[in-house]
């Protein structure tokens, strides 16, 4: 556990796929060696579900007393935090982390408590079962049938200094199951058939292993790259393909795809950018190039570098790449020669990474003959102005009897014409002078002697000496040119990317991350620079993130001076710096963007609040007056002593009395209720509830109101539902009042079996897969004038009163607002619909209860 001089506390963590498993069993066993080792360790909560030999490791712990607490007329014995933290034991077993604590307690949930723990030095042992992850929360539904309501951020597990799978084949938790080791006898065959079927059993153990690798590779990715180890170490099969953009890069996503498939591998792909504006003569289409890679579960990764060889290496070392997907080259054979290429070079250094060499349609479709790019370009270019023109010469020498001057000088023509291309305007004159000489000396009368005696002849010469220069300079700048446009090219690219980041909705980490992996930096930070020489980081990412300024190799000041972007990791040039000035600037864009988002937000809350405040006085300034106004005027004619009351009179004015109160009671209650439902202070507890019970207290409550009410019929068809008890009391209660005050007559209460949007449906018998569409659909009926098809909406909005522009209604406008709060709380919806005849109905949606066996076992 924590060694000596850490100030907080470790978390081991015991993780299952499913209750059973055994993880509490584990947890205790740990503790039981810690123990025996004489560390100090108490059990704050440990829940053994009634399993026999779990509550036998137990005895011998010391044991915290819980805390009972009361909650809606039942106890309910919570760890008692305050205990533990006062005993402040070396190690405490917490057991349950994804447990909801009662309302009341110092935290919402039990894993808030354990961060409380380690805080205080406390070493912590706890066990969670996969589906109360929050991130596979979803998943787990969709497999199970049964959605899983007590969640934990998977960054809180993740944070733990320990992760333990328990494990156990499917088939050997089913005969567990079946001997009664998980559950008691009555349970075990609805568990069996429903949550605990063995293709549920199987998908919940591989999300398990498949969620727990990704935290070791994470892990070790952190290790590889604390202790700088860029060599391949083939723990997990990863593949990464190597894409140009250019047609056959969809054949190679598609090939490497099938590759790692086949071996259950990750899939990255990487598309190298080049450092020195040289590109790939190939049309990019990048964008269609991500959603095909997108479809595989693949992302593209574009890095910049000059060696794409090395380039591509060096990504595939740093992602812990064990195979590494190429496509062969488009170039003619020749040019092969005289260049080894990128697919050579990176088969020749690539260590323990296997390389596979992929044939592709554009092998067949040579490039055009470009002679500038070979490695011929500069360094002979000097030695073919003097040898080309002596190749010629002695060509010449066997043709001259056939041959007049003109031809001759031709043929020289070609020659300087040839090196202009080649080498340049250096190469090109000295291949010109070189070329008039030779002329001279060999086909000019008088020959082999430099004297010329025709004009035309020097004037030849001449124009040699020019073309050569002119067609070099031109080709010089030609290429100049191209190089300019490919680094803008490749720039444009770059901004692209970060562009298409921001458009996809990255925030400003995604954005520096996307930065410190296309440049290959070890850390990017966004720099604020406030008054006074104070340093603000606005965001950072990467492990040596540059946070003072002696740290950052690279710094990018946005035009303002306020912000700048520091970058620690390789320098970068002045190119690179112009693309990530325009990065710096998006960024700090955007935190300027989220900054007023905030303000304006927050001046949003003050004006929403504002204007509840007004709607309110609005609204209570009548109705609070007049239940006080006959409140007062009643007491005052107690209180007289001018006038002697009958006894029947003074009962009268007390009822007044008990009436008023009770409207007052109301609409503070109805006050109340609002504010808590705006605050999100709302926490249901659903359970398999029964209907009659409810549908009656939420009766009694309207009379206590008013004891005149008319009789409301009821008729419950289907008697359970899957809800909070108390939420739905006070929702029916709001309801039933409403109809009773504005129904003009009868009122009924029914429910029976329909689907969420309150349309009939037959019963069907359960079968523990889900709900099946079926709700249990409760209705308030009254027979009124009703409400337009156009205000049903509305009704259901704070302080909405219809018909209060004709000063007829009473109240606030909260019932039906507070009713469809509590609702929506306990996972139902509530919705106006016209009653057949003339009126309203409300009606309410349910979950149907599922099995008390499988609600349990889901937890």
């Amino acid at each position: 556990m924590a060694a000596a001089g850490d100030d907080r506390g470790r978390l081991e963590v015991f993780l299952g796929c499913a209750p059973g498993v055994g993880k509490t069993f584990e947890m205790l066993a740990t503790a039981r060696g810690l123990v025996d080792e004489g560390v100090d360790t108490v059990v704050a909560v440990v829940e053994s579900h009634g399993r026999v030999a779990t509550a036998a490791l137990v005895e011998g712990f010391e044991v915290i007393g819980r805390r009972d607490v009361e909650h809606r007329g039942t106890v309910l014995a919570e760890m008692d935090l305050e205990a533990v933290l006062a005993r402040r034991p070396q190690v405490a077993l917490v057991d349950e982390l994804a447990h909801t604590n009662a309302p009341g307690m110092r935290n919402a949930k039990r894993w808030q408590d354990i961060e409380a723990l380690r805080d205080a030095g406390i070493d912590v042992l706890s066990t969670i079962n996969i589906q109360h992850l929050e991130s596979l929360n979803d998943v787990v539904a969709q497999i199970t049938g049964i959605t899983q309501r007590e969640t934990v951020p998977d960054d809180v597990v993740r944070a733990a200094d320990q992760i333990e799978l328990v494990d156990i084949a499917p088939e050997a938790l089913r005969q567990r199951l079946t001997a009664g080791k998980v559950y008691p006898g009555e349970r075990i065959d609805g568990a069996l058939s429903n949550y605990f079927r063995q293709g549920n059993l199987t998908a919940l153990r591989e999300l398990a292993l498949l969620w727990l690798a990704d935290q070791v590779d994470d892990n070790l990715a952190d290790y590889r790259a604390a202790h700088a180890i860029t060599d391949t170490w083939e723990t997990r099969e990863r593949v990464a393909v190597a894409i140009t953009g250019g047609p056959e890069s969809s054949t190679l996503l598609r090939r490497a795809s099938r590759i790692a498939s086949r071996s259950s591998a990750d899939l990255v792909a990487v598309h190298v950018v080049r450092g020195d504006g040289l590109a790939d003569p190939v049309s990019l289409d990048m964008a269609a190039l991500r959603e095909l890679a997108a479809g595989f579960g693949a992302k593209i990764h574009t890095v910049v570098g000059d060696d794409i060889p090395v380039t591509l290496l060096d990504f595939a070392r740093g992602v812990n790449a064990t195979q590494l997907v190429l496509g062969t080259s488009r170039r003619p054979r020749w040019q092969r020669i005289l260049d080894e290429g990128v697919g050579t070079t990176v088969v020749r250094d690539s260590g323990r990474i296997d390389v596979h060499m992929v044939t592709h349609e554009e092998t067949r479709r040579r490039n055009r003959l470009d002679i500038r790019e070979t490695r011929f370009h500069r360094p002979l270019s000097w030695l073919a102005a003097v040898v080309v023109p002596l190749v010629v010469t002695g060509v010449l020498a066997w043709l001259d009897r056939w041959l007049g001057f003109a031809s001759e000088s031709a043929l020289f023509f070609v020659a300087v014409l040839a090196v202009s291309l080649l080498g340049g305007i250096g190469p090109a004159a000295l291949s010109a002078v070189v070329s008039g000489l030779l002329l001279n000396y060999f086909f000019t009368d008088p020959r082999f002697t430099f004297t010329i005696d025709e004009p035309d002849n020097l004037i030849t010469i001449m124009v040699m000496l020019v073309i050569a220069i002119a067609v070099a300079a031109l080709v010089d700048s030609a290429a100049k040119r191209r190089v300019q446009a490919q680094r803008a090219g490749r720039d444009a690219e770059l901004l692209s990317l970060f562009s298409s980041a921001v458009l996809g909705g990255a925030d400003v980490p995604g954005m520096l991350e996307r930065v410190r992996e296309t440049y290959d930096q070890e850390g990017v930070a966004l720099i604020r620079r406030r008054d006074r020489g104070l340093i603000e980081v606005a965001s950072d990412v990467g492990a040596n993130a540059p946070i003072v300024e002696n740290d950052a190799v690279t710094i990018c000041p946005v035009p303002g001076g306020e912000y700048e972007l520091w970058l620690a990791g390789p320098k970068l040039g002045g190119r690179d710096r112009r693309v990530l000035t325009t990065v710096a600037t998006q960024a700090a864009g955007a935190v300027q963007r989220h900054q007023l988002e905030a303000e304006a937000a927050e001046a949003g809350a003050i004006a929403h609040a504002d204007e509840l405040r007004r709607a309110l006085l609005s609204a209570v300034s009548h109705d609070l007056r007049t239940p006080l106004a006959a409140a007062k005027a009643a007491v005052s004619s107690l209180r007289s002593t001018d006038v002697t009351f009958s006894a029947e009179d003074t009962s009268e004015l007390l009822a007044t009395v008990e009436e008023s109160v009770d409207q007052l009671a109301a609409l503070v209650g109805n006050l109340l209720d609002s504010s808590r439902l705006a605050a999100g202070a709302v926490r249901p507890e659903l359970h398999r509830t029964y209907l009659a019970e409810v549908v009656h207290r939420a009766m009694a409550a309207v009379y206590r109101r008013d004891p005149d009410s008319p009789t409301v019929a009821v008729e419950l068809e289907q008697a359970w539902a899957y809800t909070d008890a108390g939420l739905l009391e006070r929702a029916l209660a709001n309801l039933i009042d409403n109809a009773v005050r504005h129904g003009g007559g009868e009122v009924s209460v029914t429910a029976g079996i329909g689907n969420a949007n309150g349309s009939s449906a037959e019963p069907t018998p359960y079968d523990g897969t889900g709900d099946g569409g079926r709700w249990c659909v409760i209705r308030v009926v009254d027979h009124g004038p009703g409400i337009p098809v156009d205000e049903r909406a509305r009704v259901f909005t704070a302080f909405h009163q219809y018909g209060d522009q004709n000063g007829a209604s009473s109240g606030v406008g909260l019932g039906l607002s507070v009713a469809r709060g509590f609702v929506t709380a306990i996972g139902g919806t509530l919705e106006a619909a016209e009653t057949p005849g003339g009126g309203t109905t409300m009606v309410v949606s349910l979950p149907m209860s599922a099995d008390r066996n499988d609600a349990d076992a889901a937890r």
